[in-house]
């Protein structure tokens, strides 16, 4: 093959000859030598080296064609170090025709690589992390094309087996010391779902050993895809056609979300371009992944990094089909799953009575695997770093999932604590249950109304058994998040008149499209922004594009068919956005009037404070909002100017600082004054000592999480208010950072249960 380009029948050789060089005999890197030699008459590169990753993130040179013969071993660059470092750290391919003017070149004398020009280099990848590089030169410039780049990382995939064999480096070298060897260790993660569990380790079932990756007929190949891709479709229907998950028949909106991923047909062309490359169905799948993954490592938005792992989860189910190992994994009694990530579908399949807990290494709280678990009440670990190398099959595990803990294979003093823990827990889950049907009225006599956040169907579920008077929150934009197009008005009226029904004539009160931000329409091209917190975001994004509100509220007033409305704004900085929503609603108003339809009757508008602006301006405000909704974590994160998602700042600022607990005093004060009602619908408002405070403040409307409305319940009917406001009175003007320390002083003294 000539520098023109590397043709498809010229790649299936080279892989041929590759399969047949792994398959002799020989000692594996006596077969990695014969594999760069190959390679390198091949491609006609006067250079074909192999770096294999060490522990330690260290690139060793293992062999090479062309380089100096006693550089092997020697040779060595730290991820992120020359050419070979860069593309490590950022797991792409890189060409250059004059490498050595690159700003990251670095010059090892002991290789003699100084007089080649040119240089192309591709990941060797594993599961999504790099395991080695790749790499060929020239002596003369040489522009390398599309082409050789794509049959280099094909060819990486061979070697990628030969690395993952342990024959090169011993797995053990790769594993982590700390907690293996049967010793106890703790690891720290993210809470995707709160709760503790004790169980035994099972391990999600890694990726299908692969006899072949090199295909003969790529006919047959394709025709082996397609049976797979729709075995992988049926499956999906058949857990989509159950109904056991909820009384509405959710999650069907996750997984008509995660299907359509399924059906994606750039992904299916990408398969089909990777098996006309020469690899098999199994091959195909596994490129494709690596290169969702790659591109993944680069996302820095939350959501498209979980609609990219979704893709990821949806390539493991499809090579389960492709192997024949499609049966869902049996669990034990008391089980906790340890995976690397693991889908909405997947997480549906296991048996719920038998699973205890979820530990993942990846994940984060908008996954759809994550939005599932806290449906079913199952506690979930997401970033646990290192949970599938230190955790065996059968370990015992602590999963402390109200604090981000896992402890492997714990000592019996701390299981008899947490198993202590968890009685207590059992029996405060009880007693809130005895509470349900009572209502939450303090001590003093004062009645305070507590609701339920929602977003989608499922979380409705919660409104009954909890004993909430209604939903404070309805967040609508997750309904479009989990969507892969635009629900248009029709779609929209059917979700939301299935909020209504099942509120069961309890009030709702829906927050507008809040995307932007964290937030992102999988669907919706957008730019990247510095400051996306503070960006185009919620009610700016309506503002600028009013169809979108007006066929929200369309469809909004159409499923209330004349039943109560309560509609509310986010991100609102001024008042007079306030009065340009508001204008729109009521545009809305007049065209259903026009048409004959129902009208809401009453319709309440009110706005979210969030935006400190708005302090300024609350008569304002006040006098054209019917309500006022304090959404406390962004009203904090602007207030400190504080990135609530940077853990460097997590608790540097307290919401029961003095500045917080004084601000919201005054909100207070202001709606009093203009007779509003205002509500708390942050997590403040689920916490019971920050409840507390808020109650402290004259604020009695809260809205929470469902499994927070017992807790605070309980808080509410052993205060009495009117002593805590007395006393909060006096601690708001200290200088102190926090008021956390007073209060829970005061609560214990004063019998508060927290």
């Amino acid at each position: 093959m000539g520098s023109g380009g590397v043709a498809t029948t010229g790649a299936r050789l080279l892989l041929r000859r590759l399969r047949a060089l792994m398959a002799e005999g020989g000692s594996a890197e006596e077969r990695l030598h014969q594999i760069v030699r190959t390679i390198a008459a091949d491609m006609v590169a006067e250079v074909c080296s192999a770096y294999v990753m060490r522990p330690g993130e260290v690139l060793e040179l293992f062999a090479t064609e062309g380089l100096k013969p006693e550089a092997v071993h020697r040779t060595r660059l730290r991820v992120g170090e020359g050419l070979v470092g860069d593309i490590a750290s950022h797991a792409r391919p890189l060409a250059l025709a004059d490498a050595q003017s690159h700003p990251n070149f670095a010059y090892r004398p002991e290789t003699g690589e100084e007089i080649y020009k040119s240089l192309m280099g591709v990941p060797i990848l594993r599961g999504g992390r790099v395991v080695g590089v790749l790499v060929v030169q020239n002596r003369k410039a040489r522009n390398y094309s599309e082409e050789e780049i794509e049959a280099l990382e094909t060819t990486a995939m061979v070697l990628a087996e030969l690395v993952a064999s342990g024959d090169l480096v011993p797995r053990n070298e790769t594993r982590p010391t700390e907690g293996i060897g049967l010793l106890p260790t703790r690891l720290e993660g993210l809470i995707l779902c709160p709760g503790l569990a004790i169980g035994r380790a099972v391990l999600h079932k890694p990726h299908p050993t692969l006899a072949e990756i090199v295909a003969e007929n790529p006919a047959s190949e394709r025709e082996r895809l397609n049976t797979a891709l729709a075995g992988l479709n049926r499956s999906l229907e058949d857990l989509i056609a159950r109904d056991d998950f909820a009384p509405g028949g959710e999650p069907r909106d996750i997984l008509e979300a995660y299907r359509m991923f399924a059906q994606d047909h750039g992904w299916r062309e990408r398969l089909n371009e990777a098996i006309s490359g020469g690899l098999t169905a199994e091959g195909a799948v596994l490129k494709v992944q690596n290169d969702a993954k790659a591109r993944m490592a680069q996302v820095v938005d939350p959501y498209l990094r979980e609609r990219l792992a979704d893709l990821d989860n949806l390539a493991d189910r499809l090579l389960r089909h492709l192997t024949g190992g499609i049966t869902t994994l049996a669990l034990p009694e008391k089980a906790i799953l340890i995976a690397r990530t693991l889908g909405p579908a997947e997480l549906l399949e296991f048996e719920r009575k038998r699973l205890r807990a979820v530990v993942l290494e990846e994940g984060s709280p908008t996954a759809h695997v994550a939005i599932v678990a806290r449906a079913l009440d199952l506690p979930v670990l997401g970033r646990v770093e290192g949970a599938l190398a230190c955790i065996e099959a059968g370990d015992r595990l602590i999963v402390d999932a109200d604090n981000g803990q896992l402890f492997v294979r714990p000592g019996e003093d701390i299981e008899e604590k947490v198993a202590e823990s968890m009685v207590l827990k059992a029996r405060r889950r009880a007693s809130f249950a005895v509470l349900r049907d009572l209502p939450a009225v303090s001590r003093d006599g004062v009645p305070v109304s507590l609701s339920i956040n929602a977003g989608l169907l499922i979380d409705m579920q919660h409104l009954t058994p909890s004993g909430a008077d209604g939903v404070g929150l309805s967040r609508t934009e997750i309904a479009f998040m989990v969507r892969d197009s635009f629900p248009d008005v029709t779609q929209q009226t059917e979700f939301y008149r299935r909020i209504y029904e099942q509120a069961a004539e309890k009030p709702v009160i829906f927050r507008t499209l809040d995307v932007g931000g964290d937030k992102v329409l999988p669907y919706w091209p957008r730019e990247g922004e510095e400051n996306p917190a503070i960006g185009w975001r919620a009610l700016r994004i309506a503002l600028d594009l009013p169809n979108l509100l007006r066929q929200q509220v369309r469809a909004l007033i159409a499923a209330a068919a004349g039943r109560p409305l309560q509609v509310m704004f986010p991100m609102i900085a001024t008042t007079h956005e306030f009065q340009a929503a508001r204008e729109i609603v009521e545009l809305e108003v007049v065209r259903a009037r026009v048409r004959g339809q129902p009208l809401p009757e009453p319709l309440k508008i009110g706005a979210m404070l969030e935006v400190p602006s708005l302090l300024w301006q609350l008569p304002a405000l006040l006098s054209q909002a019917d309500f006022l909704s304090v959404g406390s974590n962004d009203l904090a994160q602007f207030l400190f100017a504080s990135d609530r998602g940077n853990p460097r700042l997590a608790g540097r600022y307290d919401p029961l600082s003095p500045a917080m607990l004084s601000m919201l005093a005054q909100v207070v004060d202001h709606c009093a004054a203009a007779g509003r009602p205002i509500s708390v619908c942050g997590e403040m408002a689920g916490r019971p000592l920050e409840a507390m405070a808020l109650l402290g403040l004259g604020l009695v409307r809260l809205s929470m999480a469902p499994s927070a409305i017992g807790p605070v319940k309980t808080m509410v009917r052993s205060l009495d208010i009117g002593q805590l406001q007395a006393y909060i009175a006096g601690c708001i003007g200290l200088p102190n950072a926090s008021l956390r320390r007073d209060l829970t002083s005061y609560a214990r003294d004063h019998g508060v249960a927290l």
